[in-house]
C-alpha cells in the first residue's frame, strides 16, 4: 500500500511538474506573441480554451509514466540517470543530448506520420489539427491516444542511454520551447537560422507551419532528417501576418490548407 501511495503520489506530482511547466511556456510564448504581434490571436479564444483543455489532460498522460520512472530511479536505481558528473567523460554530456533529440525527434516522425493515415488521423490527429491557425497554447494539444504515443518516448530512453540527470533536463526544455515556438503562427528564431544552411536541417515554425497548412509533409520535431530523407519535406510554410506587413517571416500564398478529411501520407 505504502509503494502505491508513493507511485500515486509521484504520478501526480509529475503532471503538476508537466501542467505547470506547459502553462508557464505557452502563456509566456502568447504573451510574446501579443507584444510582437498584437492581435494575431484575436477571435480565438473558443481555441484557445480547447487547446488548454486538450493540453492539460496530455499533461496527466505524460506525467504518469514520467512520475513512475522518477519514483523508480530515486529509490530503486532504476533507469541510467546519473548525477556524477565525473561518471561518463564530459565530451558525453553534449552527445547524449544530442542522442536523446534524435532519438526522441526519430520516434515523433515516424509516429506523427502514422497518424496521419486517414483512421489514425479522424479518431486521434484530427484534434491536433483542429488548431486553425495553431497558436502557442497548441503544442500538447493532443487526443489521449496520441498524447500516450509521445509520452512513453523519454520514460524508455532513459533505461538505455545514459544521461546526466542536467542535460535531461535541458532536453525536456528544448522539447517543451520547441513544441510551443514551432506553433505559436510567427517565427521567433533569426532569419540567419531559418533561412540559411541551419535551417535546412533544424525544424522551426516555418518549417512546421508547412505541416499545418498542407498536412501531408513536414512531420518532424526537431531536425529535418527524416523529412528530407524520406521525401516529405515541402520547405517553409508561411504566415498569414506576413501578409499584412506585421513582421519577419515566409510569405503567404494562396495555397492555404487542405482539408482534414484529405489529410493522409
Amino acid at each position: 500500500m505504502n509503494i502505491a501511495f508513493a507511485l500515486l503520489a509521484s504520478a501526480i506530482a509529475m503532471t503538476a511538474i508537466v501542467g505547470l511547466r506547459y502553462l508557464a511556456a505557452s502563456a509566456g510564448f502568447a504573451l510574446a506573441t501579443r507584444l510582437r504581434h498584437p492581435g494575431l490571436y484575436a477571435g480565438l479564444e473558443r481555441q484557445i480554451r480547447k487547446e488548454i483543455g486538450w493540453s492539460l489532460g496530455s499533461a496527466a498522460i505524460y506525467g504518469v509514466p514520467a512520475g513512475i520512472v522518477a519514483w523508480g530511479w530515486q529509490h530503486h536505481g532504476w533507469t541510467r540517470i546519473y548525477t556524477d558528473v565525473h561518471a561518463w567523460p564530459l565530451w558525453y554530456l553534449p552527445v547524449s543530448v544530442l542522442l536523446y533529440l534524435f532519438a526522441h525527434d526519430s520516434w515523433f516522425y515516424w509516429t506523427h506520420r502514422a497518424m496521419h493515415r486517414p483512421a489514425l488521423f479522424r479518431r486521434y490527429h484530427a484534434v491536433h489539427h483542429a488548431s486553425r491557425p495553431p497558436t502557442a497554447w497548441a503544442a500538447m494539444s493532443f487526443h489521449w491516444g496520441e498524447a500516450l504515443s509521445g509520452a512513453i518516448v523519454i520514460p524508455l530512453l532513459v533505461f538505455v542511454i545514459p544521461i546526466h540527470v542536467a542535460a535531461l533536463g535541458l532536453v525536456l526544455t528544448v522539447m517543451t520551447v520547441m513544441g510551443v515556438t514551432n506553433h505559436m503562427g510567427w517565427e521567433i528564431f533569426p532569419a540567419w537560422m531559418w533561412r540559411g544552411p541551419l535551417g535546412a536541417w533544424l525544424i522551426t515554425a516555418s518549417h512546421h507551419q508547412r505541416h499545418h497548412e498542407r498536412y501531408g509533409c513536414n512531420y518532424g520535431l526537431y531536425f529535418r532528417f527524416w523529412d528530407r530523407l524520406c521525401g516529405t519535406d515541402q520547405g517553409l510554410g508561411r504566415f498569414e501576418h506576413a501578409a499584412r506587413g506585421s513582421g519577419a517571416g515566409p510569405v503567404p500564398d494562396p495555397g492555404g490548407r487542405i482539408a482534414a478529411r484529405d489529410a493522409g501520407d
